[in-house]
């Protein structure tokens, strides 16, 4: 006897429904949760004992160690940002724009932006595994029964050593990236080196340079914050932590891309 399909639409959207409703009730869920243990661990700045060598030490981590793939990765999306950009204006013989176009493109959106991406995968992913490595082998549980605070000691320094490193590290994507593209097109493109500067001195501003550091401080706060609270909260042994790291490259990454819009319209409305 052949079956059929029992396919009732009326029901397919209440279901629907449903479960879109749960995935919303649930994102809100987690953003509440991640806002109370940022203000629960970020109250600790100012108590004693102070961390401050610790915060150096993760500024070290996150900053110092970030900056050999932060220059390789800037020096190549300058250089290419100008070979793309060449083939576009050399059309209407706008060929001196690829400096000012550059330049804009890396302080205001591409600097920071790739940055936070890069160092998501680097010391976001490292700090959400240390974390629930530390959880779930009850470092953690040792250090209250210590005395100590684990977010006093673990959570805040990371959070601010992130929030400091990262517009440094967008400051040095930014200039390499220059770089790269100056000597590309002074080189390669037969640009005449005086009117590439001249150019850029023309047009960049140095609000476009704030744009790009005040986005690269809270992109940093952003993975900061979910790799310490996924890793904080982590469970399951081996196989959470690795679930744990996996979620804190793929939420960070898509709030830094989600967020980097807000933030240009709101910086757009309040410095332009």
């Amino acid at each position: 006897m052949e079956k059929t399909l029992d396919f009732k639409p009326q029901t397919l959207v209440p279901r629907t429904i449903s479960k879109l409703g749960g995935v919303v009730i649930y994102g809100v869920k987690v953003l509440g949760d991640m806002s109370v243990f940022f203000w629960t661990s970020m109250v600790w700045i100012t108590r004693p004992p102070s961390r401050f060598f610790e915060i150096l030490k993760q500024v070290e981590f996150v900053g110092n160690k970030s900056v050999f793939i932060i220059c390789l990765s800037g020096l190549f999306t300058g250089m290419v940002f100008a070979l793309q950009t060449y083939s576009g204006f050399h059309m209407v013989n706008a060929d001196t724009m690829i400096g000012p176009s550059v330049a804009l493109a890396l302080t205001r959106e591409l600097g920071p932006v790739l940055t936070g991406l890069i160092v998501t995968g680097r010391a976001g992913a490292a700090m959400s595994a240390q974390l629930g490595t530390m959880r779930v082998t009850e470092q953690i549980d040792a250090l209250e029964v210590m005395g100590i605070n684990p977010k006093q000691y673990l959570v805040m320094p990371r959070i601010v050593s992130c929030i400091i490193a990262m517009p440094l590290l967008a400051a040095v994507f930014d200039f390499i990236g220059n770089f790269g593209s100056y000597f590309l097109s002074t080189h390669m493109l037969n640009i005449d080196a005086a009117t590439y500067l001249a150019k850029i001195n023309l047009f960049t501003r140095p609000k476009d340079i704030v744009q790009g550091m005040v986005k690269a401080a809270c992109f940093g706060l952003i993975f900061s914050l979910v790799g310490t609270y996924k890793g904080y909260h982590t469970q399951n042994g081996a196989h959470g932590v690795g679930q744990a790291t996996n979620e804190t490259v793929v939420l960070s990454s898509v709030l830094i891309l989600v967020s980097d819009y807000f933030l240009s319209a709101i910086i757009k409305l309040i410095m332009y």
